[in-house]
């Protein structure tokens, strides 16, 4: 029988296997890698008398079902999309256990706990939200500030971690100005932003990344962070003490909280679910699976509090009304489709407009009664891509996003387009997570993947 007939493709693949073959001959790897695989245990040179020659005995690893035995599989179950392997944390942790700096923390606690107590009177003072907000929100006006007097002093810039920081918080307070950050590796970082020689406070109270942080307006001390291992802390700076709220065998990617309910929060976690923890009943009130991946933000909207959006994995960024919520089912009142996966979804301050931004460079801005006034915003040059998310400023003109340039771009909302981009010498690298102070009009952090936080104000 003729031998069949070869291809070029064939041909060059076979002519490339013999020449391979003639190279390791010459080279003599065969008989390299013969020897190391059969080589026998090394015996300690004679000149060597100090060293003691120890003998490991072989052993041969071989599975249950090759030596005849039945694997028991008893208590195994598949794992699921969403579900991690890492130890159980432990119920509390006293803050100094959790603390990693060089200094002591005493001058933090006093700092929150005074900010704590200054907010307090103040609002008994006035009757209401703390400098004229309720419940640390503005009212609906536009703000009046300059884009341009937005600047970055070399005392406002820091070097939190040398890892990636995950999540950026300010805390809501008017008589300090504190941001408070999270990490790859599940540290938990403070700066009190040019106060204490740019002292930096860190915890590691998580074994993995932090995924979410809340401070509670009406009780600054309170901190939640959620961790990718499945589990939410409460830090409380009062009691110095790291308390665990929750705890489960699922991923946490999102962490958020109505402003009229102090007492529930809400988390994304697993495949595309949404769990509501009752922190009175200390247990589970509430779950869904919204989307078919992971939820990455939950956002409420500050005005009509019953309404929240979600933005997922699955390229998709949904809204939804509690309220119409059953225990089994709940359909989304606007569903927005894209082509790739959707880093964020955030509602403006007066709760009429919706920011999105996904991993394709595309800022969405969605008006009107139901979000169908849409206006995207495209810059493959400019906006850093995959890991930002833009945020709004302190009114419905503007939104925040990162740029590859070393800079911040500035959307508008009204323009439908980039406008201008903050810059300066003293930032080294690009910011991707941003937090709009809420009582200083134009101060502005961004943190970046280095570990470094900057803090833009406004003269």
């Amino acid at each position: 029988m003729a031998p069949p007939k070869l291809n070029d493709y064939e041909r060059r693949r076979l002519e490339n296997i013999r020449r391979n073959d003639e190279m390791m001959a010459a080279l003599k790897l065969h008989f390299k890698a013969a020897s190391l695989l059969f080589k026998r245990p090394s015996v300690v040179a004679k000149s060597e008398k100090k060293l003691k020659t120890e003998t490991t005995p072989v052993v041969i690893r071989r599975s249950l079902r090759n030596r005849g035995i039945q694997p028991d599989s008893k208590g195994l179950e598949p794992k699921q999309h969403g579900q991690n392997s890492l130890p159980l944390p432990r119920k509390s942790l006293p803050m100094s256990a959790a603390y990693s700096g060089e200094h002591s923390d005493a001058s933090l606690v006093e700092a929150m706990v005074a900010a704590a107590a200054a907010k307090k009177e103040a609002t008994r003072a006035m009757g209401e939200g703390f400098d004229g907000t309720k419940d640390g929100k503005r009212d609906n006006v536009r703000v009046s500030f300059e884009l341009r007097s937005m600047e970055l002093d070399p005392k406002n810039t820091a070097k939190v971690f040398p890892e990636r920081i995950t999540t950026v918080r300010f805390i809501p307070s008017s008589t300090l100005r504190m941001v408070v950050v999270g990490s790859q590796f599940g540290n938990i970082g403070f700066w009190n932003v040019g106060a204490d020689g740019n002292l930096v406070y860190s915890y590691c109270p998580h074994p993995a990344r932090i995924t979410g942080i809340l401070v509670q307006p009406n009780s600054l001390p309170k901190i939640y962070t959620s961790c990718y291992d499945g589990s939410v802390w409460l830090m409380d700076a009062e009691k110095e003490i790291f308390n665990l709220l929750y705890c489960s065998n699922r991923y946490i990617y999102s962490l958020h909280q109505p402003k009229n309910e102090a007492n529930n929060l809400y988390f994304g976690d697993g495949q595309g679910g949404l769990t509501v923890w009752d922190n009175r009943m200390g247990k589970c009130s509430s779950k869904w699976v919204l989307h078919e991946d992971r939820i990455n933000t939950i956002d409420f909207n500050s005005e009509n509090p019953h309404i929240v959006a979600t933005s997922s994995t699955d390229g998709t960024v949904c809204t939804w009304d509690m309220r119409y919520a059953d225990a089994d089912n709940i359909a989304p009142l606007k569903a927005l489709t894209y082509d790739r996966a959707m880093q964020s979804a955030y509602f403006s301050p007066s709760g009429c407009k919706l920011a999105t931004t996904s991993t394709d460079n595309i800022i969405g801005i969605y008006g009107g009664v139901n979000l169908e006034d849409e206006a995207t915003i495209y810059d493959n040059k400019g906006i850093n891509s995959g890991n930002f998310r833009a945020i709004w400023g302190w009114d419905d003109t503007y939104v925040f996003g990162g740029n590859k340039k070393r800079g911040v771009a500035v959307v508008s909302a009204v323009e439908r387009k980039i406008v201008m981009t903050l810059r300066s010498p003293h930032m080294s690298t690009n910011s991707q997570r941003f937090d709009a102070h809420p009582y200083e009009v134009g101060t502005l952090a961004g943190a970046t993947c280095g570990g470094h936080v900057y803090v833009w104000t406004s003269c």
